[in-house]
């Protein structure tokens, strides 16, 4: 599991690195978890204390959540102002992106020649 957690920061390293470097207006973490997928993908599996590293803090997930619930209570004034807002964004970003999810699905099945069925 220690090699597991060692894989893990790696990514988080070279992700962080490749965006100091080339400037990538994406966050560090989010790019090294797209080249731990990209490893994966081209290992065509998940080693073990890979697996047990990522399921040991998937485990502890809700808890990053308390941060962002402390959040909204503090600024439930700001919240309140701005509600409309926030109701139609979460509305328009929901929607859009239930249907790139469909456009993308559409043109996977096309491309890999799957018919209706899910065969």
């Amino acid at each position: 599991m220690l090699a597991g957690f060692a894989a893990l920061l790696f990514f988080q390293l070279m992700g962080e690195l490749l965006v100091r470097l080339t400037a990538i207006p994406v966050p560090g973490p989010v790019l090294g978890m797209a080249l731990l997928l990209v490893a994966v993908l081209l290992f065509k599996k998940v080693p073990q204390g890979l697996r047990e590293a990522s399921e040991g803090l998937l485990r502890y997930l809700p808890l990053l959540f308390v941060p962002a619930g402390v959040g909204l209570i503090n600024h439930g004034i700001l919240l309140k102002q701005d509600l409309w807002v926030i109701l139609i964004t979460l509305v328009v970003s929901t929607a859009l992106t239930l249907v790139v999810t469909v456009l993308v699905l559409q043109f996977l099945r096309k491309r890999w020649g799957m018919d209706d069925a899910g065969s």
